[in-house]
């Protein structure tokens, strides 16, 4: 199973970032195999609109099954569930300290976006 965490930086000591959309990257964690990949996030970071929507289209691409970010909107969210992605939300600190809560099954799966667009 992969999970990605919106990040600021490469790898698990970089921060969580609280956006989805126009987070600066991702970090993508293979928990099978602990397998460490980080994506940029350029196009969608100085996309005009449509971000949240970019961005959860390329990570369903990355065979992604859970996102950790801070939030998400209405049309990211329904992309995300459509393509089988559950968002759990986090509240700052580093990527590593978001995939330890996740790992300990200490963050509640979101059911709905839980911001307007374009936050």
């Amino acid at each position: 199973m992969k999970v990605a965490i919106t990040s600021v930086g490469k790898g698990l000591e970089a921060a969580v970032d609280p956006h989805f959309g126009r987070a600066q990257g991702f970090v993508v964690v293979d928990l099978e195999t602990n397998a460490i990949q980080s994506v940029r996030n350029p196009v969608n970071l100085n996309s005009a609109q449509g971000a949240g929507i970019q961005a959860a289209k390329a990570v369903a691409e990355l065979g992604v099954h859970a996102l950790l970010t801070g939030h998400a909107g209405p049309k990211a969210f329904a992309v995300l569930w459509a393509a089988g992605v559950t968002v759990y939300p986090i509240a700052g600190g580093t990527v590593g300290e978001a995939l330890a809560q996740f790992r300990a099954g200490a963050l509640p799966s979101m059911t709905q976006a839980d911001v307007e667009g374009q936050w």
